[in-house]
């Protein structure tokens, strides 16, 4: 695609910033913006070259963290008083142009639209144990409430036998991928100042009850007294979609983010646990014994976290491009 670099316009680095700050499969943001000129469009793009190759070879999780962003944008169009007009794969002949936003109707934001906006930049992944206290039942089932709006299902697994099914998928996976010499090689680049920072690795990842990644190599150097294991572990909940295309896991990314935004206003965080869904056989297992049938896209924690550590973000400069005049809408 062609793409000039002139300096864009207020609107646009606004998007781009919201849009940025979703979150994506071991901060590696894999994505870029169009702006199509004034008003006119806003563009999402997959940009490939910022995949988990390894962990992620057919493009899932990207799209999901790409979805995440769309809705960002949406809800930063929202707070601008415009109304969003989304056109989803708009170019057949191109899978990695994922959306196109335009700006639609002035309209004042509604009371909740407000809060999610205002929620986009405290919303941040936690990785390690939470805190003592639970997330309430009222909570979860708005929160339930909140993905369903965008067309997926967040399943909360309160069900004993199907949360240790869930937790030995999980243990399992992640197990392989610590054995596997080219999986750790891909995890540990992505540690660092422009990746996970090196202190939110730093709790045992075998702490609570779904395995978390190993960043550091921890689990050669030690083990967790069976006393120890399970703490802190929060809520877990499975979302997932009722089929599973490309467009279904952008869909699956905008309810995340609204889940996870309409959770953050309230205190709450969240943690992923994806290991099982990037192994095809144990993610239909998955879809079988603990998503009723429906495809899993995300696997989470939820909790309230004692500290909460912020990932560093690509300036909007440096994702967001313009387009050629002769191409604009």
């Amino acid at each position: 695609m062609s793409v000039t670099h002139e300096k864009p316009g207020r609107a646009a680095l606004h998007l781009a910033r919201a849009a940025a700050s979703a979150p994506s499969p071991h901060n590696r943001q894999p994505w870029f913006f169009v702006e199509e000129g004034h008003d006119h469009g806003f563009e999402l793009h997959a940009d490939r070259g910022r995949r988990m190759a390894r962990m992620d070879p057919g493009g899932r999780e990207m799209v999901i963290a790409c979805g995440a962003a769309l809705f960002n944008v949406r809800v930063a169009l929202r707070h601008l008083g415009f109304r969003p007009v989304v056109d989803v794969l708009p170019d057949p002949g191109d899978p990695d142009y994922l959306a196109r936003v335009g700006f639609g109707a002035h309209a004042p934001a509604t009371d909740e639209e407000e809060l999610l906006a205002g929620a986009m930049f405290h919303r941040h992944t936690h990785r390690g144990p939470f805190g003592a206290e639970l997330v309430s039942g009222e909570l979860l089932q708005a929160l339930g409430e909140q993905a369903g709006v965008e067309g997926a299902f967040l399943q909360v697994i309160d069900s004993s036998e199907k949360l240790e099914t869930l937790a030995d998928l999980v243990r399992g996976a992640e197990q392989a991928d610590r054995a596997d010499f080219r999986h750790t090689v891909e995890l540990g680049r992505c540690v660092g100042s422009a990746g996970v920072p090196v202190e939110a690795c730093r709790p045992h990842p075998d702490l609570t009850l779904l395995a978390a990644r190993d960043y550091l190599g921890l689990s050669r150097r030690s083990t967790v007294p069976a006393r120890r294991q399970g703490i802190g572990t929060g809520t877990v909940a499975v979302l997932s979609t009722p089929y599973d295309n490309r467009a279904d896991w952008l869909l699956a990314g905008q309810a995340l983010q609204r889940v996870l935004l309409y959770a953050a206003h309230h205190g709450v965080m969240a943690g992923f646990h994806t290991q099982p869904l990037e192994r095809p056989a144990l993610r239909g297992e998955l879809r079988r014994n603990v998503a009723a049938g429906r495809y899993p896209q995300m696997v989470l924690r939820l909790g309230r976290p004692h500290i909460v550590r912020s990932t560093s973000r690509r300036p909007p400069t440096e994702v967001l491009k313009r387009a050629p005049a002769a191409v604009r809408h």
